[in-house]
């Protein structure tokens, strides 16, 4: 005979448990919108690479809650933060290239810009032609905007992907980390002026950091780094390549093929409204754009290839030894695979 009391009061737990969880699901936006929009009027716009992944690591969470799963958050936490690392050592490590025994070249990318601009380079003739001191114009803004996307575009797509497709996340992730790599090896090796600093040691006549004139002079509130302070992460001669153009070039490279018209001429016109950018605002030579782009599509080229032959070897290993039709290949034993409400991991 079923005690009634007992009965009742497991129920009374149950609902509890359940309005409990139902009023975390809906909390989860609503608190980090309100900590988001604290943290904006504080401390300003986060662009520094730490705060940008703490933030998107919360959103994520807060996205993984409201679906109701039990251990999002912990895949989360599984996939990210070693990303976030990642990223954090290359800063690290980029700030010590600044320090190398040779010195920086301007010499070889003023020649090769003079040579395009027809006897000078083109960041002196555009701001010859554009640039009105104290006068910001529109495309001044526009500049600053496109230059300022550098530091989300890649890792919102990145938290898009995560979200939507694992498969797709793990090889963009693989690209941009490519990429990312061999620019490290190219600032130790090669350290370059950007021409802004080449104007000031009177390399070539004087240019102005417009995106950091204009954005000074807006009133922009910046928020400031939490890990990433001092001097041993700043590098100013890490110009070869741009990395600046190289991940947009990255961006069309990699969702080019699966595009439709609308979205290729966005792929198309990201990349070279930073490449205008860069050289205009003098942060970049032309020749470490057309360096930037060559390494974007290397790596995406070297990456594509080796998703190609890990899933041909996926598809042969499938198939019998009698020669029948293989057959789809498991999913990815790290992929969570009780929580369907959490990213699931296609096979690559």
């Amino acid at each position: 005979m079923i005690d009634s009391s007992h009965l009742a009061a497991r129920s009374r737990s149950l609902a509890l448990h359940l309005l409990s969880r139902l009023r975390l699901r809906h909390l989860a936006w609503p608190v980090f919108a309100i900590a988001f929009w604290w943290y904006l009027a504080v401390y300003g716009l986060p662009y520094a690479n730490d705060v940008v992944f703490l933030w998107l690591i919360s959103a994520l969470v807060a996205a993984s809650v409201h679906s109701g799963g039990r251990k999002g958050w912990l895949y989360v936490l599984r996939d990210w933060v070693p990303v976030m690392a990642v990223v954090w050592v290359y800063s690290l490590l980029r700030g010590y290239g600044a320090h190398t025994p040779w010195r920086p070249h301007y010499a070889p990318q003023i020649a090769f810009d003079k040579v395009l601009g027809f006897g000078e380079t083109w960041t002196v003739r555009l701001q010859d032609w554009l640039y009105h001191p104290g006068q910001p114009q529109w495309y001044d803004y526009a500049a600053v905007t496109v230059y300022m996307s550098h530091f989300f575009a890649v890792f919102v797509i990145l938290a898009v992907l995560w979200k939507r497709n694992h498969a797709r996340f793990r090889h963009f992730l693989g690209c941009y980390l490519a990429i990312t790599a061999i620019g490290f090896v190219t600032y130790v090796l090669y350290p370059a002026d950007p021409p802004w600093l080449a104007a000031l040691e009177h390399h070539m006549p004087t240019v102005n950091r417009i995106v950091a004139t204009v954005l000074d002079n807006s009133g922009l509130h910046r928020a400031g780094t939490i890990f990433e302070n001092g001097s041993k992460f700043a590098n100013d001669v890490a110009a070869m390549p741009s990395l600046h153009a190289a991940y947009p070039m990255m961006i069309a490279l990699v969702f080019w093929p699966k595009a439709g018209r609308t979205l290729r001429v966005l792929l198309a016109a990201y990349p070279l409204a930073m490449a205008f950018t860069l050289v205009y605002g003098a942060e970049h030579f032309i020749i470490d754009i057309l360096v930037g782009w060559a390494y974007a599509w290397a790596m995406v080229t070297l990456v594509n290839r080796f998703v190609a032959r890990r899933a041909a070897a996926r598809a042969a290993k499938g198939g019998t030894a009698k020669g029948e039709a293989a057959v789809p290949a498991p999913a990815d034993p790290a992929a969570p695979a009780a929580e369907p409400t959490e990213p699931t991991v296609p096979a690559v």
